[in-house]
C-alpha cells in the first residue's frame, strides 16, 4: 500500500495546544495539512475552486471537532477521513456522482495504466473520467482504501467499487494508449519564426 500524503506525524503537544484553543497551534496544523487536503479534494472533484472550498470546510470542521480526537488512531487518518467526507458530500450535493454505464466491462491488466504515463496526459485523462469513477480510482490506487471502505464511504456495494475500479482502469488505459482524441487535447506553443 502507498504511504498517504496525509501521513504526517503531529506531536501530541501541538495537538494538545490546539485542543485548548491556541490559534497558533491550529494554524501550524493547518499549514501541515493544507496541501494534502487540497490535493485529495482536487483529485476527487477535478475543480480547483471546489477543492479550495473543501480545504476550508474540512479545516473548519477539524477546528470545531478537535476536542473529539482521542488519539486511538493517527491524527492524519482522522483528518483525512474528514476531508474525504467533505469531498464526497460535495460530489453528492452537486449531483456529479454518475455511474458511467456507457462502456462495457473490460478486464484490467495487471499494471495500472498510469505507471508509465506522462503527467500532463494522465491529468487530462483523469479529468475525462466521470467524477465517481475518478474518485474510486483515486481512493483505491492512491489512498489505498479497500473496496469495502470505498463502498462504505460512498454508500454503495463492494461489487460497485470493484466494477468502478475495473472499468475506470480500462477506460483510463484506453485514454492513455495514445488515442488521437486525448492527444488532440494537448496544447502546443507556436514556435517563433
Amino acid at each position: 500500500m502507498n504511504r498517504s500524503h496525509f501521513a504526517i506525524d503531529v506531536p501530541d503537544s501541538l495537538l494538545q495546544r490546539a485542543q485548548r484553543g491556541e490559534l497558533r497551534a491550529f494554524e501550524h496544523i493547518y499549514r501541515l495539512f493544507e496541501r494534502p487536503v487540497y490535493t485529495l479534494a482536487l483529485r476527487l472533484l477535478n475543480d480547483t475552486e471546489a477543492a479550495r472550498e473543501i480545504l476550508h470546510d474540512a479545516m473548519l470542521k477539524l477546528f470545531q471537532r478537535l476536542d473529539q480526537f482521542r488519539g486511538d488512531a493517527p491524527f492524519w487518518g482522522w483528518l483525512r477521513q474528514i476531508a474525504l467526507n467533505e469531498a464526497l458530500m460535495r460530489l453528492r450535493k452537486d449531483r456529479r456522482i454518475e455511474f458511467d454505464a456507457n462502456y462495457e466491462h473490460l478486464e484490467a491488466e495487471a499494471a495500472p495504466p498510469w505507471v508509465h504515463a506522462d503527467g500532463l496526459a494522465l491529468e487530462q485523462a483523469l479529468g475525462r473520467l466521470p467524477a465517481l469513477t475518478r474518485s474510486v480510482l483515486w481512493l483505491y490506487h492512491v489512498e489505498g482504501y479497500s473496496h469495502a471502505e470505498i463502498a462504505d464511504a460512498l454508500g454503495k456495494s463492494v461489487s460497485f467499487s470493484k466494477s468502478q475500479v475495473a472499468r475506470g482502469t480500462a477506460r483510463l488505459r484506453g485514454l492513455l494508449d495514445g488515442t488521437t482524441e486525448l492527444k488532440s487535447c494537448l496544447i502546443t506553443q507556436p514556435q517563433p519564426t
